[in-house]
């Protein structure tokens, strides 16, 4: 094609690979499947109210079952070395760096341990804060919560 090489995108690894007495067995591991991996692990971090479609999906999903890869976008490197990016919606009130910070280190764990790949990176990016509860909590200008305003209302 007008003698441009396409690079190809690389979404799969072998993570291991053996040789015996009649061939070589191997176990290959999908860009989907560590996606997955990660999906859960976020899931279990305190202060993330829900993934983000990223900048072009725009809409947060709350953590469930339904599509955990969301918002989660991961690159086989060279040397089969993985970079992640994840695109999160924190919860109200809690400490951005801090939620960052616990979510890294538990995503860089979680897959060098499940794969034994080598994580480059993991890049998170906040793409908004959930005040779904907060809004419940919020008193008006008469010192009432939307709760007990709707309670007293005729």
């Amino acid at each position: 094609m007008n003698g441009e090489k396409k690079e190809e995108k690389q979404d799969e690894v072998v993570i291991k690979s053996n040789e015996n007495g009649d061939g070589v067995d191997t176990t290959r591991l999908s860009t989907e499947v560590i996606a997955t991996l990660v999906g859960v692990t976020a899931g279990e971090v305190p202060g993330i109210a829900g993934m983000s479609g990223g900048i072009v999906g725009g809409i947060a999903e709350k953590l469930g079952r339904k599509d955990l890869t969301r918002g989660i976008k991961v690159n086989l490197e060279e040397n089969n070395r993985v970079k992640i990016d994840l695109y999160i919606i924190v919860e109200y009130g809690v400490s951005i760096a801090e939620v960052s910070r616990q979510l890294i280190n538990m995503v860089r764990e979680n897959i060098e341990f499940t794969t034994g790949l080598a994580v480059e990176s993991v890049n998170v990016n906040v793409q908004g804060v959930s005040l779904s509860e907060e809004k419940d909590k919020r008193k008006d200008v008469q010192g009432q919560t939307e709760e007990e305003a709707e309670e007293e209302a005729p």
